[in-house]
């Protein structure tokens, strides 16, 4: 049986013109730098899924989401294809918690325009578009 797409939602918490990511650890995209998301539940809406997945990861909250681009991705030797949606956060508050700490090995604020590497793929994927959030100009 062929493996299906599954959607991730990703969000941009932009604060003082930085953006919000956190190392990876476990097996899909150890040691990259991604952004706070997770996979969208069935019946979940989008700015819901990225409301839950800021809180349960980092601890922050918000409640105005922007809605991004959305990258496709394919990693056909893992079976993994994932289509993420990009929510944009401008309101976060809170300081960020390291939630999940099996998932991930901290959080840091970086400016758009030198974003670490390496990048998890859907991240790497929307820098490569050129797009750059509100806010983080």
């Amino acid at each position: 049986m062929t493996p299906l797409p599954r959607i991730g939602v990703a969000v941009l918490a932009v604060r003082d013109g930085r953006v919000l990511l956190g190392r990876r650890l476990g097996a899909h995209g150890a040691g990259t730098w991604a952004l706070p998301g997770g996979h969208l539940e069935f019946g979940e809406s989008i700015e819901g899924c990225a409301q839950r997945e800021l809180a349960e990861e980092t601890g922050l909250q918000a409640s105005v989401f922007a809605p991004g681009p959305f990258t496709n991705n394919v990693a056909a030797a893992k079976g993994l294809h994932y289509v993420t949606l990009f929510m944009v956060a401008q309101d976060a508050s809170g300081e960020a918690q390291r939630l999940e700490p099996d998932k991930c090995a901290g959080w840091e604020w970086f400016p758009w325009s030198a974003l670490p590497s390496p990048l998890f793929a859907p991240l790497a994927s929307l820098q490569q578009t050129g797009f750059v959030p509100e806010g983080a100009r």
